[in-house]
């Protein structure tokens, strides 16, 4: 299945047939959807959408497709060009328009595009939205714009600047310790957006940045996805360059990994376990994760005398719990950072520059910094479904199954041990349980991965 249709947007990849994959006409038809959907639920006339795209070889393509048809719904487009998703988030608001649309497939190898949608928040629209928007498309139910009434188009070139500005006036971003610190650090940016962005951002912030793979030419020099398998360049070249520590963001700029001195994966874990540590040191309150996030979070906030919630998996998820509790930091165990002062949306640059704080005051290396945490390690496995399985019967048996437990049902079953858990979920986008482990070692956490698949076995 190469196009994706669900209540966050559309992906797919480039070429192909109608509604097999993201093709023209389905381009078309997606933002003919969600304009519809706009006009529908606004009370006004002249609406304004925000545009911005990652750096991928598709973009200007989808991204023409997109403004066109939004002119010809009669709706203005403020085109951002290469861009990141949290600064087309911030500049929603920031332009007083009424929504936005990022072009990016996020860590999606390069044949891959999608359209993201927001809402005049400059916030992802809820699943209830989105699934209006999907019958929308489904109805190709449309009004295109007479002629003296089609949308106009502008440009921006100062949506970087306006973000980086925002992040620098945050109270608990201290520039002046960052700047005494001299940081050297290397960038990998995939060659998409954030090799623009990012440099921006430490430039201000007076570190030295050594570039790899910062051209925003979309041609991705390995798997997107910042994963340890996938770093080895910017690992070596950490060490060799002798630099502080190394940033590395997926192509659409919302997750944010890091390397020690030594070379070494910080772990993704635990970029948003760091930012946290420092933020409820100075003021206590709330941290939000998702159920598949690690545990690491909850105890560094129960080390500073505060709460730990975890919500659904799914941006739109941790931030719903994150405005219900008014936490005050969260975001998923992925590298995604969403700190509410700035906006509700995961950010790598807010996240450098609060990461980049708290390792100026601590005044420890990187390295000294991780080995102040908890140590956990995560397992990741899943059982193939057959069309007989029936996944919520057998979610049902497992939570009976360990109900001396604490176990939740927000999303699947996830069940807490005293020294480790398993979460359970059926996969949104293939035929698959997925089974994510925690443990305090790896082959703890392997070896539970591998007893809940045996246990479940037994149940079907």
């Amino acid at each position: 299945m190469s196009l994706i249709k669900s209540i966050s947007g559309i992906r797919g990849t480039i070429g192909g047939k109608v509604n097999d994959n993201l093709t023209p006409l389905d381009v078309v038809k997606f933002a003919s959807a969600f304009g519809t959907w706009l006009q529908n639920t606004q009370n006004k006339k002249n609406l304004t959408l925000v545009i911005g795209r990652d750096a991928r070889i598709s973009g200007e393509m989808v991204s023409s497709l997109v403004t066109a048809t939004l002119q010809g719904l009669g709706i203005n487009v403020v085109d951002l060009g290469l861009s990141t998703t949290p600064t087309v988030e911030i500049m929603v608001p920031e332009l007083k328009a009424d929504g936005g649309i990022i072009l990016t497939a996020s860590h999606n190898p390069k044949q891959w595009n999608a359209l993201k949608l927001l809402n005049g928040k400059g916030e992802f629209i809820s699943g209830e939205n989105g699934a209006e928007v999907l019958a929308l498309a489904e109805n190709e139910d449309f009004n295109y714009a007479e002629v003296d009434d089609l949308g106009k188009y502008e440009t921006r070139n100062d949506a970087f600047d306006i973000h980086i500005q925002q992040i620098l006036d945050l109270p608990m971003v201290d520039v002046e310790a960052i700047k005494a610190k001299k940081f050297k650090i290397v960038l990998d940016a995939v060659n998409s957006t954030g090799g623009i962005a990012i440099p921006m951002l430490l430039d201000k912030l007076g570190c030295e940045t050594v570039k790899l793979y910062c051209e925003p030419n979309g041609q991705f020099p390995h798997n997107p996805e910042p994963l340890k398998e996938h770093l080895g360049d910017i690992c070596e070249l950490v060490k060799k360059e002798n630099a502080d520590l190394g940033i590395v963001v997926d192509p659409d700029v919302d997750r944010l990994a890091l390397i020690d001195e030594k070379g070494e994966m910080f772990g993704e874990e635990y970029t948003l376990v760091a930012v946290a540590d420092y933020l409820l040191k100075h003021k206590k309150g709330t941290a939000v994760s998702n159920l598949s996030s690690s545990r690491a979070l909850r105890d560094v906030a129960r080390n500073h005398d505060s709460e730990y919630f975890a919500s659904a998996v799914g941006e739109v998820n941790v931030v719903n719990l994150m405005k219900e509790k008014n936490a005050v930091i969260g975001g998923e165990g992925n590298g995604g950072i969403i700190y509410p002062d700035l906006h509700y949306g995961r950010d790598s640059l807010v996240g450098a520059a609060l990461f980049l704080t708290h390792l100026s005051k601590e005044n420890k290396t990187v390295s000294q910094l991780r080995a102040g945490y908890p140590e956990y390690f995560m397992g990741k496995k899943k059982i193939e479904l057959t069309p007989e399985i029936n996944v919520d019967d057998i979610l049902a048996k497992m939570e009976k199954e360990y109900q001396n437990e604490e176990v939740s049902t927000v999303d699947g079953v996830k069940i807490d041990f005293e020294k480790n858990w398993v979460h359970l979920r059926k996969s949104n986008t293939e035929p698959i349980i997925r089974i994510y482990t925690e443990a305090h070692s790896q082959e703890e956490a392997d070896k539970l991965g591998d007893d809940i698949i045996a246990k479940i076995k037994s149940l079907i």
